[in-house]
């Protein structure tokens, strides 16, 4: 019954992933994002991963999701590129590498067990100190560069997005005054 949730789940998750992709309304993909993170959120519940599938949907279905959103109602979902056709030499390029790289990581998968690093982290330390004790400790000892740098990352991306409507603003009302 565990394995054949999995698939479901994860059946769900991948036709969210091509909906976030493919949809022409960017309200709808949004949305399809939303239904993306759930099932990934059951993914982790599923793994006994509590703590990262309520972080999941916190943080990714709920906070992520709304902010997209807002900027989508902020700067007018009418601003997006109009696409005639899917079919172009770059996507089938693009179409063509992703079926390389998922022929690559599908042998690896199947042909060899993928040993994970090995850590400090068993499960009876799990079970003493706890899942959220653990991550914590982890994320702030042994991966604080990382952390910092994504959040370096994130803040340069948020700096980026404002700067850039900015501009197209600006660019906007130019083309007002000039008419």
């Amino acid at each position: 019954m565990g394995q054949a949730l999995f698939f479901i789940i994860a059946a769900v998750s991948v036709i969210a992933a091509f909906g976030v992709i493919f949809n022409r309304n960017v309200v709808h993909s949004a949305l399809s994002l939303l239904v993306n993170f759930c099932a990934l959120a059951v993914l982790y519940f599923m793994l006994n991963a509590q703590f990262l599938a309520v972080a999941q949907i916190l943080v990714y279905a709920g906070a992520i999701v709304v902010l997209f959103v807002f900027v989508v109602m902020l700067l007018g979902a009418e601003l997006g590129e109009k696409v005639s056709s899917w079919l172009t030499v770059q996507n089938a390029f693009l179409a063509a590498l992703a079926v390389v790289l998922l022929t690559v990581i599908g042998t690896a998968v199947f042909e060899h067990y993928i040993h994970g690093a090995a850590g400090n982290f068993t499960p009876e330390a799990v079970q003493q100190y706890g899942q959220v004790q653990m991550i914590g400790a982890a994320l702030f000892t042994d991966y604080v560069v990382p952390f910092q740098l994504v959040a370096v990352l994130l803040s340069v991306g948020i700096i980026g997005v404002v700067w850039l409507a900015q501009q197209q603003k600006k660019d906007q009302t130019q083309g007002e005054l000039n008419d």
